[in-house]
């Protein structure tokens, strides 16, 4: 399972950004895929997750309402759509996958590169 996370950079707070994910070497309808989060100095946190067809979706209590979760598994990417950004969601931000949604949320196999968010105050 390979995952190449794209689309970080600098952003002022109250911004957008939009995180995208690709993903090769295996049947991406057959994983849970979501996104963690490693702030400087801080331990990696779980950000979002979106089930196999992409009905089901869970957050994180610190993004809920402005972060968004999407799939398009024609396109075997995962996206992460993140509005109203603060200064605090400074982090690098990783593409994760797994069999379930309880591994995802809290210990995925499998982990892309990272790319980094930075949200000026």
């Amino acid at each position: 399972v390979q995952l190449q996370a794209s689309g970080g950079g600098l952003v002022q707070a109250g911004g957008s950004l939009r995180l995208s994910c690709a993903a090769s070497g295996h049947t991406f309808s057959d994983y849970v895929m979501g996104w963690f989060r490693q702030a400087p100095g801080k331990e990696r946190e779980f950000v979002a997750a979106i089930s196999r067809g992409g009905v089901g979706t869970g957050y994180a209590d610190s993004v809920k309402g402005r972060f968004a979760i999407s799939r398009d598994n024609a396109k075997n990417t995962v996206y992460l759509q993140m509005n109203s950004l603060k200064p605090e969601d400074t982090a690098v931000y990783y593409c994760v996958a797994d069999t379930s949604i309880a591994v995802v949320t809290s210990g995925p196999r499998y982990w892309g590169q990272g790319t980094q968010v930075t949200v000026s105050s």
